[in-house]
């Protein structure tokens, strides 16, 4: 008790800490004219390769003599966020014009890092007074030529920053470039440059508790409303011709199996079965590696509370947008407190299988997902490390990450494997399974595994692809995503999507005296999470222009993380249904 405790304290520490990295120095802030107030200089990077993003000092602008680096909160280190103090001064209503950060001689090595930097289109990001701005660094004129030898390439010089106030707050900051400004580094030689600021202040009538909307509205522009509507009208639709279908269909088939066999027992006993009541002695034959089957089956269970929790931060407005780091804040401790979860329903439905070695299989839940994440990330660091990219955790970081899972998610997952082992609770069957199980009939190639998932997992994704190009722009891109509660609708149409279509193919394969359908209804409900690996091809190679090994291998590795979790998430959702619709119908029948 004391070692839990210990472990709840060390969570809402870190919880509040990262509740208190998350919203950022000064956001709220009261400033007089002539007040500094904060800005800091985040990273730069390939617009096109959000992964792939570096220090703001890794490139020769102004400097101060020694960088004061922001103390971060871990989901902004998670981010990839690194704040410095910018070598810009923009004290609060005081305007500049033209002033001078600094001179300097960039050598030849200078020029080609900043005419490699600008040919790939890299973008520098700040945070002033808490909001984000972005600007590029330079640009590429082609002048109509397509050999890449004879473009020119310029670095922006002089910067304008644009800022709005209202009383005492600041408002909105936008940033331009002085086009007149430039400097050329076409050729490897030394150039003598003097990078300029200006500042200019205007009032706005603008409320601060509305400073932020700017960054959302771009979401809530009525065409992106109509896609979205559009896409839950198409959803809405693919649910009930679905449900509509699997009502209709199942209903008068299983009414006339009832039938069929309410007549059969009356009319004679002796009569051989046929169809799902025939295999009534085998449909609750538990599964092969049922150690790995109860691992997955909590591991999924986990997975769905974590993202049911982390749509109810979403729709109280936790993660407004630039909320630097929240999400990761809140994926880390929520995965942390619901490792409890995992063990417990793991552990609970081994021992309802009649396993014996529980320890064995609260340790295989406990590396089911977090063993695969891991390794991915052990690669994906590496490759960060070899870029020295801001993508590469410090290994402070990785320390906190290790003692969290250490202290509480470990512990957590015991405890949770603990009570289920002690729940006693045993496996509702509604009929006895005889001893030998009946050999399984010759069955054509449609109704083996791959092509059930195949059409298991088709419907679900058909009714999500649409919402996926905004997510992915959003994950993957620059694109804001804030309407969380139209992505909550499509979650839970998605839910129902395969719930149905698992139990409709659990059916068939009864009525095929198919009786080993555990696996097969999990891995039908988990098979949508290979159509969305699928769909992350078409968007890399389609829609993004993401290229380079770094941001590639980060984009796959990570999203065959995420793909895997919706694979644990909605196979338990399958199995789950395909479970309830098995107990119902042959708890209807009289099984001998």
């Amino acid at each position: 008790m004391a070692a839990a405790r210990a472990a709840a304290a060390l969570l809402v520490l870190l919880a509040l800490a990262a509740a208190g990295g998350v919203a950022a120095d000064g956001s709220d802030h009261r400033y007089k004219a002539g007040e500094p107030v904060p800005l800091y200089a985040n990273k730069v990077g390939p617009f096109h390769n959000p992964s792939e993003t570096y220090r703001y000092f890794d490139l020769p602008f102004c400097s101060p003599e020694k960088v004061r680096e922001k103390s971060e909160a871990l989901g902004e280190v998670l981010n990839g966020d690194r704040l410095v103090d910018a070598p810009y001064k923009l004290d609060f209503r005081v305007e500049h014009d033209s002033k001078s950060v600094c001179s300097k001689k960039l050598t030849k090595e200078d020029v080609a890092k900043f005419r490699n930097a600008v040919a790939k289109d890299y973008y520098f990001q700040m945070y002033y007074d808490d909001l984000p701005l972005w600007g590029f660094i330079g640009k590429v004129e082609k002048g109509g030529k397509a050999d890449p030898s004879e473009w020119k390439y310029y670095l922006y010089r002089h910067i304008i920053f644009d800022i709005l106030y209202n009383n005492d707050r600041v408002i909105e900051i936008n940033v331009h470039t002085d086009q007149s400004a430039l400097v050329d580094l076409t050729e490897d030689k030394e150039v003598d440059v003097e990078f300029l600021y200006s500042v200019k202040w205007k009032e706005t009538p603008t409320p601060f508790e509305k400073r932020m909307e700017k960054y959302s509205s771009s979401s809530n522009m009525p065409h992106h409303l109509e896609v979205h509507w559009f896409s839950i009208i198409n959803s809405c639709v693919t649910v009930l011709l679905l449900t509509g279908f699997l009502a209709t269909i199942l209903m008068r088939v299983l009414k006339n199996d009832f039938v069929k066999y309410a007549h059969d027992e009356e009319a004679a006993d002796d009569q051989e079965e046929s169809g799902w009541k025939y295999i009534h002695g085998d449909v609750f034959r538990f599964p092969k590696n049922k150690s790995l089957f109860s691992a997955a089956l909590g591991t999924g269970t986990q997975l769905f509370a974590l993202t049911t929790f982390i749509f109810l931060l979403a729709l109280v407005g936790v993660f407004y947008p630039y909320n630097r780091g929240a999400l990761f804040t809140a994926l880390v401790v929520i995965y942390a407190l619901t490792s409890g979860i995992a063990g417990y329903i793991a552990t609970s439905f081994y021992c309802q299988l009649e396993g014996t070695n529980w320890v064995r299989n609260l340790l295989l839940t406990g590396c089911l997902f977090c063993g695969p994440l891991f390794l991915t990330f052990c690669f994906l660091n590496t490759v960060a490390i070899a870029y020295s990219a801001t993508a590469a955790l410090p290994f402070g970081t990785i320390c906190v990450i290790v003692l969290i899972w250490t202290l509480v998610t470990f512990p957590l997952l015991v405890l949770g494997g603990i009570a289920g082992k002690n729940s006693k609770t045993e496996f509702q069957a509604p009929c006895r399974t005889t001893k030998y199980p009946r050999e399984i009939p010759p069955l054509p190639w449609y109704r083996r595994t791959i092509p059930q998932m195949a059409m298991a997992g088709f419907l679900p994704f058909s009714a999500i692809y649409i919402e996926l190009y905004y997510i992915f722009a959003s994950v993957w891109g620059h694109r804001i995503y804030t309407i969380y509660s139209i992505l909550f609708i499509v979650f839970i149409i998605l839910l129902i999507v395969t719930a149905f279509i698992t139990v409709a193919l659990t059916y068939f394969q009864l009525a095929a005296e198919d009786h080993e359908w555990w696996w097969r209804s999990f891995l039908c409900g988990g098979s949508t999470g290979f159509f969305v690996y699928g769909y992350c091809l078409y968007y890399y190679y389609a829609r993004s222009d993401m290229s380079g090994f770094m941001q590639t291998s980060f984009f796959f590795g990570y999203m065959a993380c995420i793909c895997y979790a919706f694979f644990l998430m909605l196979g338990m959702v399958g199995f789950r249904a395909a479970l309830f619709f098995v107990r119902h119908i042959y708890k209807s029948i009289k099984c001998e």
